[in-house]
């Protein structure tokens, strides 16, 4: 894949709507902004984020200023948006902190709560990340959470059940993976790449992290804002086809100087 410049990869996250003007309605956003701030875990993502952001009002200010979505609190339903400046800015300081890991030859663990989107995004970096010296953390046998099996596909942590990958937001399978490590007497990563409550859970246990997040997943523009989370990338996490995500992985690894 060809590593577009900038202003080409703007233009084609706005046409294959990975940003701009994104699938995710205004009103989905605004539901689970409030339910984040009402205290429901189920969309903290595994961080902690006590009463900080119990106003729904400062969750939507920090979601227009990292992710680009409306400000406009009369803005109730319809269209919304992911600026895809911001997109571009926080892909490239993710590649600020995966060529630091390759210089470092850091061990890094990769992991997705979004296998029909973002696996083959996660499957490249892990590639990429093997072939500068970086130690891709394998995951201890065995793992059960949520009901289901956590285990590694092309270097990929995923949740299973059923004999299917799952799409999950739950922290607990990152969890898992961490407790396994330390009970097997294995070091932790020194750094996650990863998106939902993969990235928060290991965020909030102190590993440095980074991850992918959507206009409806506030929780980890917030750990950025609060310096727990190293990067949130905003993006459509599944769009039509997940080969749209392509050109942007080109991008990030390249900046990286990981191509």
């Amino acid at each position: 894949m060809p590593i577009p410049g900038r202003s080409e990869l703007i233009d084609h996250l706005v046409r294959a709507r990975i940003a701009g003007a994104v699938a995710t309605p205004r009103e989905n956003n605004l539901d689970h902004y409030r339910r984040l701030a009402q205290g429901d875990r189920n969309f903290w993502f595994g961080l902690e984020l006590g009463d900080r952001w119990a106003d729904e009002q400062d969750v939507l200010a920090v979601m227009a200023e990292r992710c680009g979505v409306s400000d406009d609190l009369e803005h109730r339903s319809g269209q919304d948006t992911i600026d895809p400046e911001l997109t571009v800015a926080a892909l490239e300081r993710m590649a600020v902190v995966l060529r630091k890991a390759a210089e470092g030859r850091l061990s890094v663990l990769l992991a997705t709560g979004h296998p029909g989107g973002l696996l083959d995004v996660h499957r490249t970096t892990a590639a990429a990340l093997r072939a500068a010296g970086c130690e891709i953390v394998a995951v201890p046998f065995g793992l059960r959470a949520d009901d289901g099996n956590v285990y590694q596909v092309a270097d990929v942590a995923v949740y299973e059940r059923g004999a299917s990958l799952w799409h999950t937001h739950s922290p607990h399978p990152m969890a898992a993976i961490l407790d396994g490590l330390a009970a097997a007497g294995r070091p932790l990563p020194d750094l996650v790449v990863a998106d939902h409550g993969w990235a928060g859970c290991a965020a909030q246990r102190g590993i440095d992290a980074v991850g992918y997040a959507d206009s409806n997943d506030p929780a980890l523009f917030l750990a950025e804002a609060e310096g727990t989370l190293q990067v949130a990338v905003p993006l459509d996490d599944h769009v039509a086809d997940p080969r749209f995500y392509e050109p942007m992985t080109a991008y990030l690894l390249g900046a990286a100087g990981l191509v």
